[in-house]
């Protein structure tokens, strides 16, 4: 694994992203490309940020929180987030950086997001465009008509939050390593030193969701990864501590919308017909 060292919050992921920073346009693209594996360590930028993975799938983690982005979906980062960034497959990234002066109805926090059909084309459109592109012509307008788009984001949850609290911490850092681990929540109680009434709670305050809920969470986002490095559906099933793949098919359709082949399929189609 690579990793490239962040210093100074905005010199992130290219020697032009301070231009981007300091550029006077409300709206700036970028497109890069990262190898499996790849890791852009934590830093934060003076805009915000829309991360879209045309190819690949990226895991954005925070203080609090990891995404992980599969194709067809972005995430959206404020200004001023402290994040990483790591590639699962090879990552093709396309990223909008934009002035917070110009996008005051977006969310206030990190959340994935559906990329619809015409916020993809004007991605497509605006990461070709030089970072300071003419004002007052159609590159403006373009940019117009995205920051009208990003003020109407359709949030997806894809996210875990990460708990602090110490005892579901350990929880945490143990299915983190291994998802598929099948121990019911007396087990991890006896495990980290709290009955199964006092961790019902403290998942409920810490995280928002029950212990079944937040891990089932946890192995929708590790199923993403490995399903972007093409490993079989019937192993990451199995991994994942699944019965069998029909079950884990029928979880992933359920939290998605369609089944991993018709999922990563159509992702394919729609990356090979805007070639982003």
């Amino acid at each position: 694994m690579r990793t490239k060292n962040i210093e100074n919050g905005t010199k992130a992921v290219g020697s032009n992203t301070q231009d981007i920073m300091n550029s006077l346009r409300p709206v700036v693209g970028l497109a890069k490309e990262f190898p499996s594996g790849y890791l852009i360590d934590l830093h934060q930028h003076t805009r915000s940020q829309l991360l879209y993975a045309s190819t690949g799938v990226m895991t954005v983690t925070t203080d609090g929180d990891i995404w992980v982005v599969p194709p067809l979906r972005a995430v959206w980062i404020p200004a001023q987030t402290e994040h990483q960034i790591k590639a699962s497959g090879n990552l093709s990234m396309r990223t909008l950086y934009i002035d917070p002066e110009h996008c005051d109805r977006t969310p206030e926090h990190c959340c994935v997001v559906t990329v619809s059909p015409l916020l993809r084309e004007l991605i497509l459109s605006a990461v070709k465009m030089p970072t300071y592109y003419p004002m007052d012509g159609p590159e403006e307008h373009i940019m117009t008509v995205i920051l009208d788009q990003i003020q109407h984001l359709d949030v997806k949850p894809l996210s875990l939050p990460i708990p602090k609290e110490n005892r579901l911490h350990k929880i945490f850092l143990e299915l983190s390593k291994n998802p598929g681990d099948k121990r019911t929540l007396e087990e991890w109680g006896k495990l980290v030193g709290a009955t199964r009434r006092t961790l019902t709670r403290l998942f409920h305050s810490e995280v928002g969701m029950s212990f079944g809920q937040w891990r089932q969470q946890i192995r929708i986002l590790e199923s993403l990864r490995r399903l972007a490095l093409n490993e079989p559906v019937i192993s990451v099933a199995v991994d994942l501590g699944y019965d069998s793949p029909s079950a884990f098919i029928s979880m992933f359709k359920k939290a998605l919308g369609k089944t991993p082949g018709q999922y990563f399929i159509d992702s394919e189609l729609i990356r090979k017909r805007t070639k982003i």
